[in-house]
């Protein structure tokens, strides 16, 4: 217990080297070592004489996000040894360090079709005056055949709150779609309706004929049938969505547009690679992008890389403050929860000003060479 007081008061310290687009932290915000005490060990002597962890906590990951009473919050998909993840409040006084869980993790109701795993919530407080947690439920495939043990159904649960600790279960998403990953609520409503950027898939895990980000719109959010669905990022070949991409968080609204932060999938002889990049909509159009840079914005460095399932960066949570400073919480690996900082000047300047992709190596060097070329004309000038 002291170990674990220490780890969680440990301050947290900016990595020396920063690229001028986000600064990293050199710990972890989240880790399975975060996870109470009293949630793992059974600290009666009497019945647990030889003082074992009686619930072994696997990872601690994938965490949503959102600033509340002051305080910065993270919904973080904790997966215990038996593979189930559940959601959990983590609390810091600061965003970067002194992440503490709440006493008790979050008890979501059940539908009538129980969930048999639920993980990776968004956060999104809507302008109707609600806090939406909208996250993955997987149940097992009723239609694959008995053998068949590992066959999945994924869909979008819908849960809200107005403090985070009672919530109220909504029904789950209702698409045209095979299955849904990655679906996120838009702060704002869109012409009365709620907005939804939905990820449409074939399987559980391949994503097939429905490939790419898509939006859609709902009438009444406790009868979530999605309307006018269609596709507004698209798969791209030999880029760093080529395979999948899904929304991230909650888009931010600035001055210049929606801001998002996405991640892509791209297939490599060491497996599945995940990378996290951006793209702008469009203020008053959502479903029209309007800036999007080649590339990813971040992949995973040499401390991130390994882990539970390796070589994955994904996020499903940022806070942007009223002084345009943002926090953006990422997992990496399946393993572990981190913070990167940056400003919302900073990012839009990314988005607006980093050259975007040609697709091909010719005209990857072309991007350089014209880059070049500005920096001589410049020094030319000077000289």
């Amino acid at each position: 217990m002291e170990d674990h007081r220490k780890l969680i008061e440990r301050s947290n310290v900016p990595l020396e080297s920063s690229n001028s687009i986000f600064q990293r932290y050199r710990d972890p915000v989240v880790t399975a070592a975060h996870v109470p005490v009293s949630w793992r060990y059974d600290l009666n002597a009497v019945t647990n004489p030889y003082g074992m962890e009686r619930v072994m906590i696997n990872s601690a990951f994938n965490p949503g996000a959102i600033k509340w009473n002051g305080k910065y919050l993270l919904a973080v998909r904790v997966e215990g040894a038996d593979r189930k993840s559940f959601i959990a409040i983590a609390e810091s006084p600061n965003g970067i360090d002194n992440f503490e869980f709440w006493e008790y993790p979050v008890e979501l109701p059940e539908t009538a079709d129980p969930d048999v795993n639920v993980y990776d919530m968004r956060l999104t407080a809507h302008e109707d005056g609600w806090i939406y947690g909208v996250f993955c439920t997987e149940r097992k495939d009723p239609d694959a055949p008995g053998s068949d043990t590992g066959a999945a159904v994924a869909n979008a649960g819908i849960a809200r709150t107005k403090d985070l600790k009672n919530w109220e279960r909504l029904p789950d998403l209702i698409s045209d779609s095979g299955q849904q990953r990655n679906v996120v609520l838009h702060p704002e409503f869109v012409n009365g309706r709620y907005a939804m950027y939905t990820r449409p898939q074939d399987g559980f895990i391949q994503v097939g004929n429905g490939g790419g980000i898509g939006l859609g719109y709902i009438k009444d959010i406790t009868n979530p049938v999605v309307e006018d669905e269609k596709i507004i990022q698209e798969k791209v070949y030999h880029t760093v969505y080529e395979l999948k991409n899904g929304l991230g968080p909650a888009p931010l609204k600035t001055k210049e547009g929606w801001l998002h932060l996405a991640h892509g999938v791209r297939n490599t002889a060491a497996g599945l690679r995940y990378t996290l990049y951006m793209f702008m909509t469009d203020l008053n159009d959502i479903s029209r992008v309007i800036y999007q840079p080649g590339g990813y914005f971040m992949a995973p460095n040499e401390r991130e890389i390994t882990g539970d399932v390796s070589n994955v960066l994904f996020s499903n949570g940022w806070i942007m403050e009223e002084d345009g400073r943002v926090f953006i919480y990422y997992a990496s690996s399946d393993t572990r929860c981190h913070v990167v900082t940056s400003h919302i000047d900073q990012l839009l300047d990314y988005v607006k000003n980093t050259p975007t992709d040609r697709f091909t190596s010719a005209g990857s060097v072309r991007t350089i060479v014209e880059q070049i070329e500005r920096n001589k004309e410049l020094f030319r000038d000077r000289a």
